[in-house]
């Protein structure tokens, strides 16, 4: 029991000043993840830097955020969730404004791995606060409101930094989601009560380090292997690390008294299901986020400014459809309605492949609606669907390790396919006929041209016009998006298998043994 259960409820200002926190907090994450996005491009021609470490600008938010966040809820749950949550936001914010005012590419990196230390914790922390303010109806309003600002992050998240982008720099991006941050720390500190488990055990360090160290060696692995060479021995050195530690996780959560991760739950098809469930925006929409506004403003021309207006189309539907899939899931099944959505999106992700580079705005409209409107639909479904197939006691540890595999998975999925759009862009390159273009020019130029920095690879392929160098581009966009719609094809027709009977979930889930319990 909670320590907060034998408290007096609270009044209903104090609990709108704690919604109101967490919902700013919960901005600030898709904030944090799409406008430095846009900005990739102006801090390339500001601080410049090799294209990894600009590839780095994202992904070591991404895997700090989803290393981190099981960690961070059991320390919110022993420690307190507001003491956690404050930390958090501390944290977020003092990265943010020392982003602000970052001098170079490596001090960028850096800070944006520790800002997502502080979204994780200030994610975790405030969900389980809030489940303590609000209890029946008012929590699920509560909860929606939360998924409604996810929302608002991503759909509006690109514009306001295009915006700010355009008539004040890169910096106001951090210095804006520092001041939000702020904001929320400072309501929170005014209204939100103390409450830990008195049940709660320490952190599974051994777990911790191990998934954390296996998931970072990984990312670099993905990352280091167009520049050095697949078979190098960086990259095997790397992704061989990140294998054993690997195996060492999974036998150190087999033998751990209380694992960070209760392994025996993959063995429903459901659970395993609702992960695959997770992770499949990844592939479909959460890496155009990144992927696309490079080419607006890399490629297309566009400023920063219209390329923001344009991922409108791709995010918008975020705000209405997931209202309306939980809606629909009263009358069918909800493994229906995810597949579905998923078919749309690899549709949309096909119709996308049919623009190629210099077509106008207007052609890209019609497909990114159509991936934001199918990606809406297991959007708004996820969250119900990761805690209702297991028992209500593993609730808990069933929604870490969905928030943990959703976040972690979003962050391996852009290596994975910035990995594969760099080989694919050395390959177009190399395959495209252009005069004085040997194999390590190819290599040295495609990683630049992948991130939509063609002033850059025209510099290292000087007898290359900027025409050719576009169309190598779009030959290696369109192979890359054939792949993520097969992703998400395969993906859809698994999650249907897997989640065909969700509701007898549960009820196998008890059966499985239970953790180890602490002599």
């Amino acid at each position: 029991m909670d320590t907060n259960h034998r408290m007096k409820p609270a009044s209903p200002a104090r609990r709108a000043f704690v919604l109101a926190a967490v919902c700013l907090a919960a901005l600030c994450m898709p904030l944090s993840f799409t406008g430095p996005a846009i900005a990739i491009p102006a801090i390339a021609a500001d601080l410049h830097g090799t294209p990894l470490a600009l590839a780095w600008i994202t992904n070591a938010f991404m895997l700090s955020f989803g290393g981190c966040l099981m960690v961070a809820g059991a320390l919110a749950d022993r420690y307190g969730r507001k003491r956690v949550f404050l930390l958090g936001m501390g944290v977020f914010s003092a990265a943010a404004l020392a982003l602000a005012a970052a001098p170079g590419i490596l001090w960028l990196d850096v800070l944006r791995a520790v800002q997502g230390l502080g979204c994780a914790m200030a994610l975790s922390s405030g969900l389980a606060a809030l489940a303590q303010e609000f209890d029946g109806p008012a929590r699920a309003r509560a909860f929606s409101l939360i998924g409604a600002a996810f929302g608002v992050g991503l759909a509006f998240g690109p514009f306001m930094a295009g915006i700010l982008i355009t008539h004040t720099g890169w910096r106001a991006i951090f210095a804006a989601t520092a001041a939000a941050g702020l904001a929320a720390l400072l309501g929170a500190a005014r209204a939100m009560r103390e409450s830990r488990d008195p049940q709660a055990h320490g952190v599974d360090w051994p777990g911790a380090l191990t998934f954390t160290g296996a998931l970072s060696l990984f990312t670099y692995g993905l990352l280091q292997a167009p520049h050095s060479g697949w078979g190098s021995a960086a990259s095997l050195g790397l992704l061989g690390g990140a294998a054993l530690l690997l195996a060492v996780f999974i036998r150190v959560e087999r033998r751990a008294a209380r694992p960070m991760l209760d392994l025996t739950l993959f063995r429903l098809p459901a659970f395993a299901g609702v992960q695959l469930l997770a992770a499949a925006p990844a592939f479909s929409f959460v890496v155009l986020l990144v992927l696309l506004p490079a080419r607006f403003i890399g490629v297309e021309g566009y400023g920063a400014f219209d390329a923001g207006r344009m991922m409108i189309a791709l995010s918008a539907p975020m705000l209405v459809l997931p209202i309306l899939a939980g809606m629909a899931a009263q009358r069918f099944a909800a493994a229906h309605i995810c597949a579905s959505g998923l078919l749309l999106a690899a549709g949309g992700l096909l119709w996308l492949s049919t623009c190629a580079p210099g077509q106008a705005p207007a052609a890209f409209i019609g497909p990114l609606l159509l991936i934001g409107c199918g990606i809406s639909l297991p959007w708004g479904l996820m969250d119900g669907l990761a805690v209702s197939v297991v028992p209500v006691e593993r609730a808990g540890m069933a929604a870490g390790i969905f928030n943990t595999t959703r976040v972690a998975g979003e962050g391996l999925a852009l290596a994975i396919v910035s990995a594969l759009l760099g080989s694919l862009t050395v390959a177009a390159l190399g395959g495209a006929g252009l005069a004085g273009i040997g194999v390590e020019q190819a290599a040295l130029a495609g990683p630049f041209l992948a991130l939509g920095e063609l002033q850059q690879a025209g510099a290292l392929l000087p007898h290359a016009s900027g025409a050719e160098l576009a169309q190598a581009y779009g030959t290696a966009f369109h192979h890359l998006l054939y792949v993520l719609a097969s992703i998400t094809t395969v993906s859809a027709l698994l999650i249907l298998a897997f989640l065909r009977h969700p509701a007898h979930a549960a009820t196998d889930a008890a059966a499985l043994p239970a953790c180890k319990t602490q002599n």
